[in-house]
C-alpha cells in the first residue's frame, strides 16, 4: 500500500472515530437530558403525592375550616355564606316558573312547567341571549333593561295551556354568578363585577332590585322569588330528584360546594330559626387552603402570576381553569432544563393558559398505540411536531399526575363535608343514605378525573360507610335548579297548603 493510500486510510479512520465519538457524545448528552426530564417528572410526582393519610388530613382541615366559617364572618378562608334557602324542593311543586341565568357574556331565560310528584318536569324551554359588549361596561339600567326586554319577549311565547293561574304573578329564580352579599332569599348587593363586566353603578346595589325595576319598565308582572348561585341551584336540582341529597359540588372551569346545614349549628346566624330547621350554606370552597395541600413550585408560580394571588388556592389545584396550565408549566420546565422539544423552547409553550384542560384530557384519554391524539394536540396547539413515542408517553404521565391530584383532593373535600354532617361513618342501627349531587364540565367530560375522584371517595370512607353514600350527576343547577327554588319559595305556597 502506498504512502498516499495509508494516509488516506488513517484520515478516514480518524474521521470515522470522530463521527463515532460525536454520536456517542450526542447519545450521552441525550441520555443526560432524558434523565433530567425523568428527574423533573419524578420530583413533580412526589410533590403531588396524595396518600390516604394526607387526604384524611385535608378532609379534617376542611371540616375545621367549615366550623370556623360558620362561627363568625371572616373567621375562615371559607366564607360559608348563608344562602337564605331554607326550603329545598320536595317534588310536590306545581305550576309554571321562570329562571334567569346570568353568569357571563351570555344569559339564559328558562320556562319550566312542574307537574307535582306524578309528572315532575312536564316541559322545559329556554333561550340563550348574548350581551352586546357595550352593555358590559355601560349603565345598570341599560344592562338590566336589555335583560328584562329579552325576558318579556320569552314570556310572550307562552302557549295557550301554559299560563300562570289567574290573579297570580309569574315567579322567577335568578342565578347571578358574581360576588354578592346576600341579605335575604330574594335580595343581595353586588360586591364587584368579574368576567369582563364593569357596570360601575350596579356595585353596592341590590341586583334583585335592579332587575325588578327593569321588569316593571318592560311592563311585565313578574316577581323574583329567589336569588341563587349555581351551586345552590345544583343542590336544589339534586334534592328535587332525590330526597337523600345533602350536598352539591361543582367541578367545572371553577369549583364550589354547597350543603344543607342544621340551622342551630350556625353560630353567626342571628335571625329567627327557619321553620324547616335547615339552611343551605354556600361554602365558596375554592378559597380553602391548608398546610396539608400538596403544593408544588408550579402551583406557587401560577398563583403568584394570577389576578388573585393567595386566593382560591384549592380551586387552582383542582378546577378545569387551571389543570391544563399546570401541565404547561411542567412541560415548560422540561423544555428549558432537559430540551425535550429540541434546543429551543417552542414559543407557543411559553404562552400562559394556551394548553386548556380539554386538551390535556384528550391527551390523557389517548388509547391509540402510537398516541396519535397527543401528537396532534402538540402540533395543533403548541406547533410542536416530530415527537417520539417515548416523549408522548412522558407527556401523558404529566397529565395523569395533575388530574389524579385534583381528583383525589376533590374527594377529600367531599369527605370533609360529610364529616361535618356526621355522615362519614355508619352509626349503630342507622341506615341513613347520603347523596352528593355533582355537576360541571370537568366532572361530566373528564372521565379519568371523575373515576379517580369517585374511587378515592370510597377509599377514604371505607367499605361500610361507602354503602350509604352515593354521587349523582345533577344537571343544570343554574337553570332548572333556579326555577325549582322559585317554586319552593313561592309566595303562593301557604295558600295551597291545607
Amino acid at each position: 500500500m502506498g504512502k498516499v493510500a495509508v494516509g488516506a486510510a488513517v484520515v478516514c479512520a480518524a474521521a470515522v472515530c470522530a463521527a463515532a465519538a460525536l454520536v456517542v457524545r450526542h447519545r450521552i448528552k441525550s441520555s443526560r437530558k432524558w434523565a433530567r426530564a425523568l428527574s423533573i417528572l419524578t420530583e413533580f410526582e412526589e410533590k403531588c403525592g396524595t396518600p390516604s393519610s394526607k387526604l384524611k388530613q385535608v378532609a379534617d382541615a376542611m371540616t375545621v375550616e367549615m366550623h370556623a366559617g360558620l362561627a363568625s364572618e371572616g373567621g375562615s378562608k371559607l366564607k360559608m355564606i348563608i344562602s337564605y334557602v331554607d326550603n329545598l324542593p320536595t317534588g310536590d311543586e306545581k305550576g309554571l316558573f321562570y329562571a334567569l341565568d346570568l353568569g357571563g357574556t351570555n344569559f339564559r331565560v328558562l320556562r319550566v312547567h312542574l307537574g307535582g310528584k306524578e309528572s315532575r318536569v312536564v316541559k322545559q324551554e329556554f333561550e340563550e341571549v348574548s350581551i352586546p359588549p357595550h352593555l358590559m361596561t355601560g349603565s345598570s339600567d341599560e344592562l338590566f333593561d336589555y335583560i328584562a326586554s329579552a325576558l318579556a319577549k320569552f314570556v310572550a311565547t307562552e302557549s295557550d295551556n301554559q299560563h300562570v293561574s289567574p290573579g297570580r304573578q309569574r315567579e322567577l329564580g335568578f342565578t347571578f354568578s358574581f360576588p354578592v352579599r346576600q341579605t335575604s332569599i330574594s335580595s343581595g348587593t353586588l360586591i364587584k363585577w368579574t368576567k369582563g363586566f364593569s357596570v360601575e353603578d350596579t356595585v353596592g346595589q341590590d341586583v334583585v332590585g335592579e332587575l325588578t325595576k327593569a321588569i316593571e319598565r318592560a311592563g311585565l308582572d313578574m316577581r323574583v322569588a329567589a336569588l341563587v348561585n349555581d351551586t345552590v341551584g345544583t343542590l336544589a336540582g339534586g334534592r328535587y330528584n332525590n330526597p337523600d341529597v345533602v350536598a352539591a359540588v361543582i367541578l367545572g372551569t371553577g369549583t364550589n360546594a354547597a350543603y344543607v346545614e342544621r340551622a342551630h349549628a350556625i353560630p353567626k346566624w342571628h335571625g329567627l330559626l327557619p321553620k324547616s330547621g335547615e339552611m343551605v350554606i354556600n361554602m365558596e370552597w375554592g378559597n380553602f387552603r391548608s398546610s396539608h395541600l400538596p403544593l408544588t413550585e408550579y402551583d406557587q408560580a401560577l398563583d403568584a402570576g394570577s389576578l388573585n394571588p393567595g386566593e382560591q388556592i384549592f380551586e387552582k389545584m383542582i378546577s378545569g381553569m387551571y389543570l391544563g396550565e399546570i401541565v404547561r408549566r411542567v412541560l415548560c420546565k422540561m423544555a428549558e432544563e432537559a430540551a425535550i422539544f429540541g434546543d429551543t423552547v417552542p414559543p407557543k409553550l411559553k404562552i400562559p393558559f394556551i394548553l386548556r384542560t380539554p386538551h390535556t384530557s384528550a391527551m390523557h384519554h389517548d388509547t391509540s398505540p402510537d398516541l396519535k391524539v397527543v401528537a396532534t394536540k402538540l402540533k395543533d396547539i403548541l406547533e410542536i411536531s416530530n415527537t417520539s413515542l417515548k416523549l408522548r408517553k412522558l407527556i401523558v404521565e404529566v397529565c395523569d399526575i395533575v388530574a389524579t391530584r385534583g381528583a383525589r383532593l376533590s374527594a377529600a373535600g367531599i369527605v370533609g363535608i360529610l364529616k361535618k354532617l356526621g355522615r362519614d361513618t355508619v352509626k349503630d342501627g342507622e341506615n341513613q343514605k347520603s347523596v352528593v349531587a355533582l355537576d360541571g364540565g370537568l366532572y361530566e367530560h373528564y372521565t379519568k378525573f371523575r373515576t379517580c375522584m369517585e374511587n378515592t371517595l370510597w377509599e377514604l370512607l371505607g367499605e361500610e360507610a361507602s354503602e350509604n353514600i352515593a354521587v349523582e350527576h345533577s344537571m343544570d343547577g343554574s337553570g332548572i335548579g333556579a326555577a325549582l327554588l322559585a317554586a319552593s319559595h313561592s309566595q303562593y305556597i301557604e295558600v295551597e297548603e291545607p
